[in-house]
């Protein structure tokens, strides 16, 4: 029997979502975007028979991620890993706390993919952008919030470039979204998706994938 196509999404509480974590409840994805496109691709390659697993968990950093990527990623051997990660190490800096006195995203990130590239070479990777919108959680230091998104997008799309990854972009098109109704309409606190901002996510992700060369990679 031909191998099963493993697809990984990963990263904080947009992704968790809910997820499963009991013993079989693996494949429990939760109710945002990684339930989205499992939905579309799962249809659409159900002869292939994929795989989708969703690791993300609530509250973490990029730190956190790196911490738990052998048991996390690596073991699982998935041949896509697609990672959103970022939004909380804005938020603890943003907030003064101890954890964000120095930026660490750009060096644990490298970290993560020059690993995952030396034991996985053959694994596809998705980076997706984090992103915000002015609500409740971030009015305050709106524009600081948006300079650091940018920095962190410019890092994102640096390393998708240096490692091979396809990058999704992501604050243009919630951006744009929000000139069609409030932002608390698809970021309910201006970080956390609604059901119309998860299908949003979703939507770009697989815009992104499908222009690239993994879209192949579901049709092997």
């Amino acid at each position: 029997m031909e191998k099963q196509t493993t697809i990984l999404f990963t990263g904080d509480s947009i992704t968790d979502c809910g997820r499963g974590r009991e013993e079989g409840q693996d494949r429990f994805l939760g109710q945002g975007y990684p339930n989205l496109i499992a939905s579309k691709l799962g249809n659409l390659y159900a002869e292939q028979r994929p795989v989708f697993l969703n690791r993300g968990i609530s509250g973490n950093r990029v730190s956190d991620l790196y911490a738990r990527w052998n048991e996390d990623a690596i073991s699982l051997k998935p041949d896509l890993i697609s990672i959103l990660i970022g939004i909380n190490d804005i938020w603890r800096i943003m907030r003064g706390l101890p954890s964000g006195v120095t930026d660490r995203f750009e060096r644990l990130y490298r970290h993560l993919l020059e690993e995952t590239r030396e034991v996985l070479p053959d694994a596809a990777l998705v980076l997706c952008e984090p992103f915000a919108l002015p609500a409740s959680a971030t009015e305050e230091g709106w524009e600081s919030w948006q300079s650091r998104l940018r920095d962190y997008s410019q890092t994102l799309q640096g390393l998708a470039s240096q490692y091979g990854a396809v990058f999704v972009p992501l604050q243009a098109s919630f951006d744009r979204a929000a000139e069609r109704t409030d932002a608390a309409y698809w970021l309910w606190d201006g970080v956390h998706p609604t059901a119309a901002g998860h299908d949003l996510i979703a939507e770009e992700w697989l815009i992104a994938v499908n222009k690239s060369e993994l879209d192949v990679f579901f049709k092997r």
